[in-house]
């Protein structure tokens, strides 16, 4: 069956410098296989399917695919679907505000001039690494004890967790290997930025499934708990932004804000592709 689709790039003001993301905009009937099917063919780190909500408070509910693995948030696949909802005549019950239900509950977004940005889900984890734990990061990421400045879990669904570098040259510098540790990680590193630049910090976000590595090129879950973590350990202060994508050639860039006695992560989305799939 032909399903209207689009490819969205999101976090990035430049064609094809962001996170490209696939939207189904009608996944009604469609199976639990049929979507991971879609997904790993996909090649996408995400992909989302866009299906109606029996909540009232929602405009739709998504579910959201990352090969064999169903996510329940993630943050550029957030933004992605509610730019591509827009765009297909979506129209929200509150203006200017979209409530996108996800596994993780209802994500309130906001859409201007200015782009999109979400309020993230509360964290499912936080607090520093064991020793262990960092160890075997230091050991991965390739860098001395003293680079690392601090640690933390952030994981608002997906499962990240965050190191702080002593520099964003040394985030730039990273040349991870999970070899020697082969297991599953979700490891996001930030370095702050010298003064001057068009952000405050650089972000790397690295997969690794049992030895293979996968960056991604820009991660909104990643940085809204990076950001949350920085903002409450006093190491950033609201209105900044972080640079994302840098050693990947890609242009991200990731905005966060005080609105609403709430921290909001936003950036740009735009559609590239815009069709049918046959799913």
């Amino acid at each position: 069956m032909k399903r209207r689709f689009m490819q969205v790039d999101v976090f990035s003001g430049h064609p094809f410098k962001g996170n490209p993301l696939g939207v189904v905009l009608d996944g009604s009937g469609l199976s639990d296989e049929q979507m991971r099917d879609y997904s790993r063919w996909s090649n996408l780190s995400e992909v989302t399917f866009i299906l109606p909500t029996q909540e009232r408070a929602a405009d739709y509910r998504f579910r959201i695919f990352s090969g064999d693995t169903e996510f329940p948030f993630a943050g550029h696949p957030t933004l992605g679907t509610a730019h591509a909802w827009l765009a297909a005549g979506g129209a929200p019950r509150v203006p200017g505000k979209i409530h996108a239900q996800c596994a993780a509950g209802i994500v309130p977004v906001k859409f201007g001039a200015a782009g999109y940005a979400f309020v993230s889900p509360p964290l499912q984890r936080t607090g520093e690494f064991d020793a262990q734990r960092r160890e075997a990061v230091r050991a991965i990421l390739g860098v001395d004890d003293s680079q690392i400045l601090a640690t933390q879990w952030v994981d608002n669904g997906p499962g990240w967790s965050a190191v702080l570098l002593d520099s964003a040259q040394t985030v730039l510098d990273l040349k991870p290997d999970a070899s020697a540790h082969r297991q599953k990680w979700k490891i996001g590193v930030v370095g702050a930025l010298p003064g001057g630049s068009d952000a405050a910090f650089e972000v790397r976000a690295f997969n690794f499934n049992h030895g293979a590595l996968r960056e991604d090129p820009v991660t909104g879950s990643l940085n809204a708990g990076i950001a949350q973590w920085l903002v409450d350990s006093g190491r950033a202060a609201l209105p900044f932004s972080n640079r994302q994508g840098t050693a990947m050639g890609h242009l991200g860039r990731v905005d966060f804000t005080l609105d609403e006695g709430l921290l909001w992560t936003g950036g740009a989305a735009a559609t590239l592709i815009d069709g049918h799939i046959d799913i």
